[in-house]
């Protein structure tokens, strides 16, 4: 675009704050109001004019202040498993033959139903489920052990697929958009997509394999479990033993690793450990009539958020007889009854907007104008 001084306007970068979740070009900035008289528009659009011209200098970086976070509102994807599965890129390795493929498939249906998977809670949505290493007589056979005839739509299946570099990524972008409401992709396994030849083994191979498939999953704002297996050796980390580099794990968001004592057992315990959970070690048995992992028990007690007064207030107010609402911050303060200044509460509903909206079903925006800034708040009926 072309500026009055008929200087050109090159659009600033989304640049992220650690080098991995980029700032969104179109996010919602919230300024607190105290700040509207010392920072006016004019204000606002000379310091975005500075900006622009530092693009021209080459040793030029965009940074971000903390402040600038605390006034930006991310909306975020809720889990796909409560305190289990979140959105992102895990691995999921184990043994051969020791019952991912098993445990990949039950997940899979949970998923795709929205049934609870032992005592965590599941939020419903499509699942693919890349069976590289199957075939569809195999898949019916399992799948009607373990699940009888009750089956779902939501759940799709493929048993062959392009390597990654070679189309993989093209496929999967398209089933993203013909299925919007996915939730979950298994490839299974791993070794199935990677590109053949190269330096398979090495840390950087390792970690941009890895690091290509979470681009595609942190784009598209869903989970991606990628099954591989362990190696031989034994470790006193368990996530030691995941077959391959360090760069695998240091890629993804996290992992699951599931072990056996004895080849023959019926028992396993499944090690977890990732970024936007707790490490937790669950004790599985197997039920070989149906084909299905159960919990025996969980070695510590599901993590959870403890509640905020605030967000509680807010979805006490926002409900089925007054779904939405707005107005200024300090009309929010009043209406909630609270003593706290009304740029806090901003910065408090900014931050928290995506638990607001995946624990209470209420959405939180923020604009600003002319007149001011506005904050509207509506009710979404939560999804299973």
């Amino acid at each position: 675009m072309k500026l009055e001084n008929g200087k050109s306007a090159v659009p600033i970068p989304s640049v992220g704050a650690d080098g991995e979740q980029p700032i969104p070009k179109n996010s919602e900035i919230s300024i607190a109001e105290s700040d509207l008289n010392s920072n006016p528009l004019e204000h606002d659009f000379d310091e975005m004019f500075w900006r622009m011209q530092q693009l021209d200098d080459p040793a030029y970086l965009h940074t971000v202040s903390m402040s600038e976070l605390y006034d930006t509102v991310f909306q975020s994807k809720p889990p796909v498993i409560d305190g289990l599965l979140h959105a992102g890129t895990y691995l999921f390795a184990g043994a051969p033959k020791v019952g991912k493929s098993f445990l990949m498939a039950q997940l899979a249906y949970h998923v795709s139903t929205g049934l609870p998977l032992w005592d965590y809670r599941v939020h419903k949505g499509t699942v693919l489920y890349l069976a590289l290493e199957d075939d569809y007589r195999r898949l019916q056979e399992r799948l009607y052990r373990r699940f009888g005839t009750d089956s779902t739509d939501n759940l799709r299946f493929a048993t062959g697929a392009k390597r990654l570099g070679a189309g993989l990524n093209e496929q999967l972008q398209k089933f993203v958009r013909d299925h919007p409401d996915t939730r979950l992709i298994i490839i299974d396994t791993l070794q199935k997509v990677r590109d053949s030849g190269g330096e398979k083994y090495s840390y950087a191979n390792d970690y941009e394999v890895v690091g290509r498939l979470k681009q595609f999953a942190d784009s598209n704002g869903i989970c991606l479990l990628l099954v591989h297996h362990t190696r031989k050796q034994q470790a006193d980390d368990k996530f030691d033993t995941i077959s391959g580099t360090n760069g695998l794990l240091g890629a993804a968001d996290g992992a699951f690793v599931l072990q056996k004592k004895k080849r023959t057992d019926n028992t396993a315990v499944l090690e977890i450990s990732g970024r936007d959970q707790p490490d937790q070690r669950l004790y599985l048995a197997r039920d070989m009539e149906r084909l299905t992992w159960e919990m025996e028990r969980a070695e510590t007690e599901l993590w959870k958020v403890t509640s905020d007064p605030i967000l509680t207030a807010v979805a006490t107010m926002v409900n089925a007889d007054k779904p939405t609402w707005d107005g200024t911050a300090t009309d929010l303060v009043d209406a909630l009854g609270l003593s706290i200044k009304a740029n806090t509460l901003t910065r408090r509903l900014n931050i928290n907007a995506g638990r607001l909206l995946n624990e209470y079903g209420v959405r939180y925006e923020s604009s600003r104008s002319h007149a001011g800034r506005r904050i509207r708040l509506m009710l979404i009926p939560l999804k299973a």
